[in-house]
């Protein structure tokens, strides 16, 4: 059972997540916070899997939450929940510790399956805002390109590969689909590719390799 905390400083948002989470198999929405300041006391106290976070609240935001969630080491992963698919508080809330973000009006379905993902350890960016988290991070051409990182020779051929497909925004079975071998082996390469790396998750992941020029819009 997946445990979710809401966080939305308007009672109807709230209300209406609550209704989709709650008649979604393996969900329970254990609690509801109108602000980053009851959200941090929910996160110790009600110990979520994963905390659904607005990121422009009055008083304590988004950010700021996540900041200090990620900073007590609490079990909860946060998903960051933005209206604009251009917001400067999204992109600050990824750098906070967010394992990702996604528009609030996505389909109940890409939703729920962001949940688990994220539940699992993934990290999650909804397809239509990636390329703006790239214009956001990766200098234009004509730009200085960023010198070759020393990190990337700690790479094994393969999880140089994987590195490509992460970056491509594969799932880990696509990636096994692809490279020929099992999920797991998949798991593996990643955790050993982001620990080399020194990369919280995915989509630090995604942001490196097309920095280093691995990958291209």
């Amino acid at each position: 059972m997946i445990r979710i905390l809401v966080v939305d400083d308007q009672p109807l948002m709230r209300m209406g997540f609550r209704m989709i989470l709650s008649a979604e198999p393996g969900f329970t929405v254990v609690g509801e916070a109108a602000d980053g300041q009851q959200a941090v006391h929910l996160a110790t106290q009600l110990r979520p899997d994963v905390i659904l976070m607005d990121v422009r609240m009055p008083g304590v935001d988004g950010v700021e939450a996540t900041r200090r969630i990620v900073a007590d080491r609490a079990q909860a992963r946060v998903l960051i929940l933005t209206t604009f698919d251009l917001d400067e508080y999204a992109f600050s809330g990824l750098q906070a510790g967010a394992s990702g973000f996604l528009l609030k009006d996505v389909p109940p379905a890409e939703l729920t399956s962001a949940i688990r993902a994220i539940a699992s350890g993934d990290a999650v960016v909804s397809p239509r805002i990636t390329r703006h988290l790239l214009d956001a991070f990766v200098p234009h051409p004509g730009h200085p390109a960023t010198p070759s990182d020393p990190r990337l020779e700690q790479l094994t051929l393969r999880e140089l590969e994987v590195l490509q497909h992460l970056a491509g925004g594969l799932s880990n079975a696509e990636i096994a689909a692809a490279l020929f071998v099992t999920e797991g082996t998949v798991k593996t390469h990643v955790t050993r590719t982001l620990g080399k790396l020194g990369l919280r998750d995915r989509v630090q992941a995604v942001v490196f390799a097309y920095q280093q020029g691995i990958a291209h819009p």
